[in-house]
C-alpha cells in the first residue's frame, strides 16, 4: 500500500498526480453544464420569469450550501491521513463521523428554512413578481440539504483515498441525473421552475445513495459491542478536532465569501452597465478554479497522506509535483483567457457598451490564473494536514489588506481599483500561506525514512 501511495521516481510523481486532476477537472467541467441546461429548459417557457426564478433561487442555495463546503474539505484531510497511516477504522471513523454532521447540518437547514428563505430574499432583492416563484424552488430544494451535505461528505472521502475516478463518476450520476430529469420534468411533464428544483433535490439523493453504497465497506463498523463502538467513533478528543477543523473552514469560508459579496456591492457604485462587465469576468474568474481545482484536490489526497504517514520526502514531493502542474494549467489559462476572452465575453451578453467594458477589464481576468493559482495550491497541502487554523488567519489578514487597499485604490484608479484589491487578496493569501509552509513541515512528527 505504502507504494501505491508514494511513487519512487519523480516521473511517477508526476503521473500519480495527473492520474489523480484529470477526474476532478472533468468532473468540474459537467458542473457549468448542468447550469446551462437548467437556463435552456426553462427559458423555453413562455414567461421570463421562470427563468428569473431558477436564477435566484440557484444563487440563494450555491450561496448557503458553499459555506458548508468544509464538510468536503474537512472529510478530505481526515481521511487522507488516516488512509496514509494505513488505518481503515480510522477512515470508517472518519467518514462516519462527518456524515453525521452532515445530516445534523442538513435536517437543521430544513428546520430554519422559513429564516433562511426571508434573509436570502430580502438581500437578493427579488421582484413581486418572481419571489413566489423563488418560494416555491426553495421550498422543494431546501428537502436536498441533507444528501447535499452527505455528498459532500463522499466526494471528501474518495478524493481522501485517492480514488479519484469513483468521484468523477458520482459527480457524472448527479449531473446527469438532474439533466435528465429536468428535460422531463420540465419539458415533457410542463412543469415550470418547481420541475428544475425537484430536478436538483432528486439527483442529490440518487447520488448520494450511490455513492453511499460505493463507500459500504467503510459504512460497517463493530456494532456487537455497541457501546464501545460509540464511545470510540464520538471519542471526545476526536469530535473536538473535528469541529475545531471544520469551525475554521467555516470561518475561512464566510470570510471568502464576504470577499466576493464586497467586490460585488463595490462594483455596483460605477453603474449597471460597469456591474453587469464584472459579473461576467467574476464568472470567468470562478469558473477558472475548475480547471486549477483538480490539482489543488491532487494536493489534498497526496500531501494529506504523506501527512499522515509521518513521510516527509512524499509530503514535500507532492506539494512540488502538484504544484508544478498546476502552474502548468494556470500558464494554459492564461493562454485561453488572452485568446478567447473576448469572443466568450460577446457570447454571454449582446450588449455593446457591457462588452466594451469588459474587455477593458480582461487583462486582469487573463493574468489572474498566474497570482490566483498558489492560494488554490496552498489550500490544498494545508487541507490535507488539516492546518485549518492557518488558512482561517491568512484569509483574516488577506481580506483585511483587500478592504484596506481597495479604500485607496478605487478612489484612485476606479473600477480598475477595485480588481487590483481582489488581485491583492489573491496574491497575499498565497504569500501569507507560503510563509506559514515551513512551520508546517516542522509541526509533523515525521519518521525517520
Amino acid at each position: 500500500m505504502q507504494s501505491e501511495q508514494f511513487p519512487s521516481t519523480t516521473k511517477q510523481w508526476h503521473w500519480k498526480v495527473l492520474l489523480l486532476a484529470w477526474p476532478i477537472i472533468l468532473s468540474n467541467l459537467s458542473v457549468p453544464l448542468v447550469g446551462m441546461v437548467d437556463t435552456a429548459v426553462v427559458g423555453q417557457l413562455d414567461d421570463p420569469k421562470y427563468m428569473g426564478a431558477v436564477a435566484v433561487g440557484a444563487i440563494i442555495f450555491s450561496s448557503v450550501f458553499w459555506v458548508f463546503g468544509f464538510l468536503r474539505m474537512g472529510t478530505t484531510g481526515f481521511v487522507s491521513q488516516a488512509h496514509g497511516a494505513n488505518n481503515d477504522q480510522e477512515v470508517s471513523f472518519s467518514l462516519l463521523r462527518a456524515l453525521t454532521i452532515a445530516v445534523v447540518c442538513g435536517l437543521l437547514l430544513i428546520v430554519l428554512q422559513q429564516p433562511i428563505a426571508s434573509l436570502a430574499l430580502y438581500f437578493m432583492g427579488a421582484g413581486e413578481t418572481i419571489t413566489p416563484l423563488v418560494d416555491e424552488y426553495y421550498s422543494i430544494r431546501i428537502f436536498s440539504a441533507p444528501a447535499t451535505f452527505i455528498n459532500y461528505c463522499i466526494l471528501g472521502a474518495l478524493i481522501g483515498m485517492q480514488r479519484m475516478r469513483l468521484a468523477l463518476l458520482i459527480q457524472l450520476l448527479l449531473n446527469g441525473c438532474n439533466l435528465f430529469l429536468d428535460i422531463l420534468f420540465v419539458s415533457y411533464l410542463g412543469w415550470d421552475s418547481s420541475g428544475v428544483a425537484l430536478a436538483s433535490a432528486l439527483s442529490d439523493y440518487i447520488a448520494a445513495i450511490v455513492g453511499l453504497w460505493l463507500l459500504r465497506e467503510y459504512l460497517k463498523v463493530d456494532w456487537r459491542d455497541t457501546k464501545n463502538t460509540l464511545q470510540a467513533l464520538y471519542e471526545k478528543s476526536a469530535l473536538q478536532a473535528m469541529f475545531v477543523v471544520n469551525g475554521n473552514l467555516f470561518i475561512r469560508t464566510l470570510l471568502l465569501t464576504s470577499a466576493f459579496f464586497y467586490f460585488t456591492s463595490q462594483g455596483a457604485q460605477f453603474g449597471v452597465a460597469t456591474l453587469a462587465a464584472n459579473a461576467i469576468l467574476i464568472n470567468l474568474f470562478q469558473t477558472m478554479a475548475y480547471g486549477l481545482d483538480g490539482f489543488a484536490h491532487a494536493a489534498e489526497a497526496l500531501s494529506g497522506g504523506a501527512y499522515g504517514a509521518k513521510n516527509r520526502p512524499a509530503f514535500i514531493q507532492s506539494v512540488k509535483s502538484s504544484s508544478l502542474w498546476a502552474g502548468i494549467m494556470a500558464v494554459l489559462l492564461v493562454v485561453f483567457y488572452a485568446l478567447f476572452g473576448s469572443w466568450i465575453i460577446s457570447v454571454m451578453t449582446v450588449n455593446d457598451e457591457v462588452i466594451t467594458l469588459a474587455n477593458e477589464y480582461l487583462p486582469w481576468l487573463i493574468f489572474a490564473p498566474l497570482i490566483t493559482v498558489w492560494s488554490y495550491q496552498f489550500d490544498g497541502v494545508f487541507i490535507g494536514a488539516t492546518a485549518t487554523k492557518v488558512m482561517r488567519n491568512t484569509v483574516g489578514i488577506s481580506l483585511a489588506v483587500y478592504i484596506i487597499a481597495s479604500l485607496v485604490l478605487i478612489s484612485a484608479m476606479g473600477n480598475h481599483g477595485l480588481w487590483l484589491s481582489l488581485m491583492l487578496f489573491m496574491l497575499m493569501r498565497g504569500i501569507t500561506l507560503g510563509m506559514a509552509y515551513p512551520k508546517l513541515l516542522q509541526s509533523q512528527a515525521w519518521k525517520v525514512m
